[in-house]
C-alpha cells in the first residue's frame, strides 16, 4: 500500500489508466450485469449454515431459477481471525444436501471467479487505487487506541460511536510525512453528504443520510484485506451481479454501497431486502440455538424439502400459504413483488408435519420409495446390528412393505428404528407376568390363535387376518375382542399399545 500511495503523490497517475485496465477485466470476465439475471448468496464461513442462511440462499436460488438465471456462491471470508476450520465446506455441503446447488462457486468454479475473497485482493486494491485517486478516498493514520478512545466517550455522552474524519483533510506533505512512519494506513471512503434514493424491490423507495450519522467508513484495512462495504460492492460488480437479495439488516448500509458504486462508476444493481426470520415468540434467530444449524436437521432425518417448504411458508412471495410444496413448484410460484416487510415467525414445532407430508409423497413415488428402502436398511443395521436375530428383516421387499404400512403414521425415517417399533427388527423379549397382566385367559386365546395360523391352505392377507381374528373373538365366551387383539400386541411387539408418533 505504499507504494500505491507514493504514486498517488503523483500528478502523472491517471484514473483514466486505472479504468482501461478495469475495461480489459471486465472484458475477460464476460460480465455484463443486464445481461442475465445473475444473483449470489455470500456468507462469511465464520460458522456453519443456519436457517437463516439456509433462507437467504434459497430465496436467491429460486429467484434466479425463475428467471433462468445463474446462483451464485461466494465465500466472503476476509475477516481473517474470525474464520472457523471447516465452514466454508459446510456451507457448500449444506447448500447441495438441501437441493439449491450454486451455478457457480469455491467447489464448482465458474467464469468470474475465483469465489473466495481472500483470493481477489489485487481487485480490491485496484478499486482503491481509483477512489485513492479521485480523492473519493483517503489514508487513516489513526491509531487502535485512538479509536478506542472516540468510542468510549461518544458510549459515556450516551451517543452513538463515530469517527471523527481527522485524517479526511490531511494535506499531501502531511499524507507524505505520515506514509514516512506508517507505510501501511488503513484506508477510508469519503462519505458525501446527500446519499442518493434508491428503490429497493420489498420495502419500496429509500434514502440513508449515512454521512449524518456515522463517519468515514474503513473500506481497505492496513492489512490489505477490504471491509464488507468495499468488498460486496467491488464483487458484485465484477461477478455480474444483477440482483442482490440479502437480509433487511443490510438496508440502510445500502446508501453507503451506492455511493461507492458512484465513485467509481460502476452501475449498481438491483437491491431486495429480505425481512427477517424470526423465532416463533419473535425473537432473533441465534447461533447460539444448537438447533437452527442444519446438521441438526440433517442428523435428525428431517428431509431437505420439509425445511425448504416450513421457511418459505412462514413468509411471503407466494399467492397463498401452502404445505407440501417441492423445490420445482417454489421456483414456479415464486413472486418477488409478494415479499412483505414483516417479519417471517418460523415455528418449528410445525416441522415434524411438514416431514411427514414429504415423506408420504417419497413413498408414494417408486424411485424415491426404492431410496427410502436403502436409507432404512443401514438405519435398522446402525441402530440394531448384531441384536438382529433374522437378517431377513434387512431384505429390500420387507424394508419396503414397513414403510408402505406405516407411511402417514411416522414423522421421519428415523422413527420406525425407534424402541416402539424394535419389534420389527429384533423379537421381543416378552415374559409369563407381561402376559398374565394383560389378560386372565392367556392360554385360551393362545390355543385357538395358533389354531388358526395352522390351518392348512389359508391365505393370510390383513383383511382375511382381521376377519378371523373377529370370529374367533366371537367364539370365546367371555373375552372380547379388544382383550385378543391387546394380548396379541403385547406378545409380538412388547409393547402395550400401539406406537405413536408425534404425527401419528
Amino acid at each position: 500500500m505504499a507504494p500505491l500511495l507514493k504514486r498517488l503523490l503523483r500528478p502523472e497517475t491517471t484514473l483514466a489508466a486505472f479504468g482501461r485496465r478495469e475495461g480489459r477485466r471486465e472484458a475477460s470476465q464476460g460480465t455484463d450485469p443486464g445481461a442475465a439475471v445473475r444473483v449470489r448468496f455470500a456468507p462469511s464461513p465464520t460458522g456453519f449454515l443456519h436457517l437463516g442462511g439456509l433462507r437467504t440462499a434459497l430465496y436467491n436460488y429460486i429467484f434466479a431459477k425463475k428467471h433462468q438465471g445463474s446462483f451464485v456462491l461466494r465465500l466472503e471470508d476476509t475477516d481473517q481471525t474470525r474464520l472457523v476450520l471447516g465452514a466454508a465446506e459446510n456451507i457448500e455441503d449444506m447448500l447441495e444436501w438441501a437441493g439449491i446447488r450454486p451455478d457457480e462457486s469455491p467447489r464448482r468454479g465458474g467464469p468470474a471467479g475465483p469465489y473466495q475473497q481472500s483470493q481477489r485482493l489485487a481487485l480490491y486494491a485496484q478499486a482503491t487505487e481509483a477512489l485513492l485517486q479521485s480523492g473519493a478516498a483517503y489514508p487513516c493514520f489513526c491509531s487502535p487506541q485512538r479509536l478506542e478512545l472516540l468510542k468510549k466517550e461518544a458510549l459515556r455522552s450516551h451517543q452513538t460511536p463515530r469517527y471523527d474524519n481527522r485524517c479526511r483533510n490531511l494535506s499531501r506533505a502531511q499524507v507524505a510525512q505520515k506514509l514516512a512512519q506508517d507505510p501501511k494506513p488503513a484506508i477510508r471512503f469519503r462519505l458525501e453528504e446527500e446519499a442518493p434514493a434508491f428503490q429497493d424491490l420489498v420495502y419500496g423507495w429509500s434514502r440513508h443520510e449515512v454521512a449524518s450519522v456515522e463517519g468515514d467508513p474503513v473500506i481497505l484495512k492496513s492489512d490489505g484485506f477490504p471491509t464488507y462495504h468495499l468488498a460486496c460492492v467491488v464483487d458484485d460488480h465484477h461477478m455480474g451481479i444483477s440482483h442482490v437479495l440479502r437480509g433487511s439488516e443490510w438496508l440502510v448500509s445500502t446508501s453507503k454501497h451506492l455511493l461507492l458504486y458512484k465513485a467509481l462508476g460502476w452501475q449498481p444493481p438491483h437491491f431486495a431486502h429480505l425481512p427477517l426470520l424470526l423465532n416463533r415468540d419473535g425473537s432473533k434467530l441465534s447461533k447460539r440455538q444448537g438447533d437452527i444449524f442444519l446438521e441438526h436437521f440433517v442428523a435428525a432425518g428431517f428431509l431437505p424439502d420439509a425445511l425448504l417448504d416450513i421457511i418459505t411458508n412462514c413468509g411471503s412471495g407466494f399467492a397463498e400459504n401452502q404445505m407440501g410444496r417441492t423445490l420445482p413448484e417454489l421456483v414456479t410460484q415464486f413472486d418477488l413483488t409478494r415479499i412483505t416487510c414483516h417479519s417471517a415467525l418460523l415455528d418449528l414445532e410445525k416441522l415434524p408435519e411438514f416431514n411427514r407430508l414429504h415423506l408420504c409423497r417419497m413413498v408414494n413415488s417408486e424411485t424415491q420409495r426404492r431410496q427410502l428402502v436403502g436409507r432404512l436398511q443401514a438405519l435398522v443395521e446402525e441402530a440394531f446390528g448384531s441384536q438382529l436375530q433374522d437378517r431377513h428383516v434387512l431384505h429390500p421387499a420387507y424394508l419396503e412393505r414397513i414403510i408402505l404400512l406405516r407411511q402417514g403414521h411416522i414423522c421421519r425415517l428415523q422413527d420406525l428404528v425407534s424402541p416402539a417399533y424394535s419389534y420389527l427388527w429384533t423379537r421381543p423379549a416378552v415374559d409369563r407376568a407381561q402376559l398374565d397382566a394383560t389378560s386372565e385367559k392367556v392360554d385360551v386365546i393362545a390355543k385357538h390363535v395358533l389354531g388358526l395360523l395352522e390351518r392348512s391352505g389359508m391365505s393370510l392377507t390383513q383383511e382375511v387376518l382381521n376377519g378371523e381374528l373377529k370370529k374367533l373373538s366371537e367364539g370365546l365366551e367371555g373375552i372380547k375382542h379388544s382383550n385378543v387383539m391387546r394380548l396379541l400386541r403385547v406378545a409380538l411387539s412388547g409393547q402395550p399399545v400401539s406406537a405413536r408418533t408425534p404425527c401419528g
